[in-house]
This record gives C-alpha cells, structure tokens and sequence, in this order.
C-alpha cells in the first residue's frame, strides 16, 4: 500500500534508520535527519487531513462486513473485540450510526456470563482461514455465534461513550449500558484477586500477545507436543510475527483454558496494568453513561477509585507499572509501554501521573516520535517483531488520550508521530519506531480509525467529522431497527 497522496499529505523525507546505539541511547525520533518530517497535526478540514480522512475511510469501508468491521481482510478476517471498540471510536467521526452498529454486533455474541469473547466468527468464512478457528474453541454464544472462549481489555465502554459523544443517542447507550455493565461483573467475578486486581489467562487477552512482559511468566508453561499450523506466515513475514514456540505455548494454554470449561486459570494468570487500566477507565466512562440513562454513576466512580488505588500499590515501581504473576505474587518488572496506559485513568495521583510521564520521556522516547511498545535499549526490543517493540497506533492513542489530560504539551507531537507513521507507510499494523517502514498487515482498521479520530481536532468535544467531504451516515439505531433485540440474545 502506497502512502495517501493529495493536494495536502506528504510523504516523508526518507526511510533510513540511526545507527542502532543511538537508536538506544536517545529513543525514537523522527525530523528530517531521522526520516519524517516536522511540522503540527493537519488541522480537520485541510487538504492534508481530507486526503488522510479518504483513505482511511476507504480502508475502513473496504474492511466492514454489513455489522461489523474486520481489522484485515486477510489476515484477520472476523470480528475481534477490541478492534472493534477501536474501530467504533473513529467510525464515530464520519458514520455514526456505523460505530453503534459495530460495537452492538459485537455485544450481541455476548455470554450469558457476562464476557465479551475476543473473536466472533464470521460463519461464511472457511474454518482453515484461521487458526485456532471455531472448531478449536467449540464453543457458541446464547445468539448462535461461534466464538473463542477468552476476552480482551475491556475498552468498550470507553467506546461507547465516545460513540455517544460523537451523535447524541440516548436510546443506544440505554440498550448498550447493561451489556458493558454485565462485561464488567463477568471480570470482577471470574478474574479478580484479594488485592482487587484483575488476570488475563493468557496472552492473547493482553491484546499484546507477545510482548516481552510475558517472558517469564510463558517459561512455566508446557509447549503443543505436536506444533501448530501457522496460517499467519502465509501473509506476513515470520520475523515480523510471533516465533513458532509462541504460538504452541499460546496453542497450549488456550486448550487447557478451554478443557476446563472456560472457568479456570492454567500455568499463566498475569494482572496486566494494561487490561486493569482499561477496566478502570470504563468505569468511569460508566459513570457517565450511568447518568444520561438515569442510573446511579456512584457505583461506577467508586468502582474507578478503587482500581486505581490498588494499581498504584500494587503494580507500581519505580515510574511505571508493571504486570504480577497472580500465582506467585511476584512483580514481573519489564520495559513494557502498556505500562504508561494508566495515565488514561481520571483518579491517577498526579505525582504518579508525572513520574509515567518522565519514564516515557526518557526511557520510550515520548516527544521525539511514535510510541514504541516496548523500551528501545533493552536487550529483549525487536523493533519489527509484532509486540517486542514496533510502534502500535492503538497503543499510541490509549497514551496520547493521557497525556491530554496530564500533560497537553506532550500530546501534540505524539499526535503528530501517529499522522506521519500514516502519511509516510500507509495504514499499516504497526511501525518501526525509528524510521516508521510499515510492517504487518496493509489497510489495518484500528490504523485507519484512530488516525481519524487523531485529524479530528483531538477530540470529541463538539469538533465535527474531519471531512465535509465524507457523507455522513446518521440515523439512530433504535428508530430504524437495523439491529433487533433479538441479536442481543
């Protein structure tokens, strides 16, 4: 995929990376020596922003499914949850009524426990497509979709109020609320310690699958005997997905998770400050919703405090948090960027907010460029290797969502690095960190979407849809009935 072209987006300079112990010593960069370009954010109705807008629409049009939205045609081609929810927030700019329909499809594959599988099936895609696919998993929600059986950070509500922002609608978060409420007490139920911190049973519900943050906790964990047939490989190159190994100790715990009906824990059950964060600020986005439903926002707020309160004593050290082995109790201390995502939290004590941002400055580069997804300088960073380094635009916007609340001057560039990723490589999965070559999949939704919202002036705070140019699809979901109650078995 070539990268937008227009009266107004720009390509940059160049795609050479520093030497790689520069790369180390001083983090991401990128201005004319380093290959980008310099320069603010387009601004939502120019001429750069509109050729960005177009393209990412086109992607985004060229990847939806009639309901939903898939994150690629090739590689990924169901629904997974939360693309979804990220997809919403910048279909939300341009077509409302698509972001509700996307996130209502989604929860209508809900179980009837609560939780809110990370993958929905696509039945007319063939099983072989993808691995492990529904014939793995075997297992159906109350409407009839096959699903997996584990979850993925709980950025739904987060969602769903931006949605709302975007287009008021009133009888969409009346129908929604008690979904995101139940997704919620599924977590608390099935996955919460006595410190009040919440696991994932495995890597994939991370929604960073590989990251080295899970190194340690992996190494106790019995490969697949047999191995595993990548289906992956036939469209990405291996050394910019996870090894071979990976995926047979992913095979494994998924199959021991699934053996025991999907209740119990295996060999790994980590409390993720990425996943506890995301938990925490939908409560507060609860809140929120709770009182345009009419609900009591309390319970939501107090919920939000109190997950907050028990990240910082438990998660944190040292300015950044960091998972724990729920087996063990121990800290599993790693360079992990998902441990700046607590900034998204309203309540975070601003000593520890500053400390975040001060670690992100000078151990990730913040203000230079792209936030990598791991600490370039380690000795476990891969700047090409899906997790273990390369930049993420979703990553990058949970912490840019941050900084605007803790510190603006920062969000700017950070803003700006996401554009130039785009404008320079495409709607790509991820980034080199250094000189922004794409890398993984082409035309990746979460990619197009959140671009989109970035364009839109920073916000949903009254700003209309990045381009007049792009038809707006309004209409609320409850007066035209494109998605009946009976979905939202």
């Amino acid at each position: 995929m070539t990268a937008p072209d227009g009266a107004g987006a720009r390509r940059a300079a160049g795609t050479q990376g520093r030497p790689a112990e520069e790369a180390a010593a001083n983090g991401p960069r990128h201005d004319a020596a380093a290959g980008g370009r310099r320069g603010s954010v387009p601004a939502a109705g120019s001429r750069g922003a509109e050729a960005i807008v177009r393209e990412a629409v086109r992607v985004l049009v060229a990847n939806w499914e009639g309901d939903h939205t898939v994150p690629s045609r090739r590689l990924y081609p169901h629904q997974w949850s939360w693309d979804s929810a990220f997809i919403a927030i910048g279909n939300a700019r341009w077509s409302p009524r698509r972001a509700r329909c996307e996130l209502l499809a989604l929860f209508g594959a809900q179980w009837r426990d609560g939780r809110v599988p990370h993958i929905v099936f696509n039945p007319g895609v063939p099983e072989g497509a993808y691995f492990p696919g529904p014939a793995f998993w075997g297992v159906r929600a109350p409407s009839g979709s096959a699903t997996s059986g584990i979850v993925q950070p709980p950025v739904h509500a987060l969602a769903a109020w931006r949605v709302y922002l975007a287009e008021p609608d009133t009888a969409f978060l009346r129908r929604i609320y008690p979904r995101l409420v139940a997704q919620q007490e599924f977590l608390r139920a099935a996955r919460s310690s006595p410190e009040g911190l919440l696991s994932i049973v495995h890597p994939w519900e991370s929604g960073m699958d590989n990251s080295p943050a899970w190194d340690a906790p992996l190494a106790a964990v019995d490969p697949e005997p047999a191995g595993v047939r990548r289906r992956d490989l036939a469209h990405v190159s291996a050394d910019e997905r996870p090894t071979d190994r990976d995926y047979q100790l992913y095979t494994s715990l998924a199959r021991a998770y699934r053996d025991t009906g999907y209740r119990r824990a295996g060999a790994f059950a980590v409390q993720d400050p990425l996943f506890n964060a995301a938990y925490g600020a939908a409560e507060s986005a609860l809140a929120r919703i709770a009182a345009v439903c009419g609900r009591d926002p309390e319970p939501h707020r107090l919920e939000a405090a109190r997950m907050t309160t028990a990240m910082v004593r438990h998660l944190y050290e040292g300015g950044l948090f960091h998972s724990r082995d729920a087996l063990t109790g121990r800290l599993l201390r790693s360079a992990s960027a998902a441990g700046l995502t607590p900034l998204i939290l309203p309540g975070l004590p601003a000593d520890i907010a500053g400390s975040l941002v001060a670690t992100a400055v000078d151990r990730f580069g913040l203000g230079r460029g792209i936030l990598p997804s791991f600490a370039p300088g380690t000795p476990e960073f891969d700047r090409a290797r899906y997790w273990r380094g390369p930049s993420w635009i979703n990553l990058t916007w949970l912490v840019w969502q941050g900084l605007r609340r803790h510190r603006p001057s920062l969000a700017e560039p950070l803003a700006q690095a996401m554009v130039d990723a785009v404008a320079q490589s495409g709607f790509r999965e991820y980034f080199d960190p250094f000189t922004l070559r794409g890398h993984g999949c082409h035309d990746f939704a979460w990619s197009a979407s959140l671009v989109v919202d970035v364009l839109a002036q920073h916000g949903l705070d009254g700003v209309a849809p990045p381009s007049g140019q792009v038809p707006e699809q309004a209409g609320s979901l409850a007066e035209v009935h494109d998605i009946g109650d009976h979905v939202l078995a």
